[in-house]
């Protein structure tokens, strides 16, 4: 229960700033936001040394060249970052947090799909109240797009979600984020 409910809020947090991010940026948004939200590979094995665990060797040359990297995609002349770099990078921040507390309640024995089937109940419950307070949803608009709403909601998110907890429960987060960071190479494709 507190796995899900956790897991819940961290990616609810994590969407949110993602897709917020991703709609405030100007230029090559959703190659920049997959690069930018990639970044959780570095984060979680940095989160993860403060957490005391060993992390592989390759990070230490990692970071740097995915700093260099966020620098060139996202620094404007004057060094400046926009708003929505600035909330794509939060998203990879949360999105770190729940790979952690994934591995974290996995290792403590919590059932995958379960903390799954509880962590999607709290992004709904959460994300709807978010709807009505930040957003005035239109019914209309919504039934219009009922397939993708399904598609999205189902299979783009509930699957693969899903697996990500069922897989976690058998790898280290730094294995589980480097697998996962394909989605950064999909963004840009």
């Amino acid at each position: 229960l507190i796995a899900g409910i956790l897991c819940g809020i961290a990616l609810t947090i994590a969407s949110y700033c993602q897709q917020k991010g991703i709609s405030l940026m100007t230029d090559n948004a959703s190659g920049k936001a997959g690069f930018i939200t990639a970044l959780y590979i570095v984060f979680t094995p940095i989160f993860g040394v403060i957490l005391k665990r060993r992390i592989p060797k390759i990070v230490a040359i990692c970071v740097p060249i995915a700093t260099l990297g966020f620098y060139l995609l996202c620094i404007k002349s004057g060094f400046t970052i926009e708003y929505g770099d600035v909330l794509t990078l939060a998203s990879a921040f949360f999105f770190t947090f729940h790979i952690l507390i994934i591995d974290y309640f996995m290792e403590k024995g919590a059932n995958p799909i379960k903390t799954s089937c509880i962590q999607f109940l709290v992004v709904g419950i959460l994300s709807l109240i978010c709807a009505f307070v930040f957003e005035t949803p239109d019914f209309s608009i919504i039934w219009n797009a009922k397939f993708e709403i399904m598609y999205a909601g189902f299979l783009s998110s509930g699957i693969a979600y899903t697996l990500q907890i069922v897989a976690q429960k058998d790898a280290d987060p730094t294995s589980a984020t480097l697998i996962m960071s394909l989605e950064s190479v999909f963004a840009v494709l």
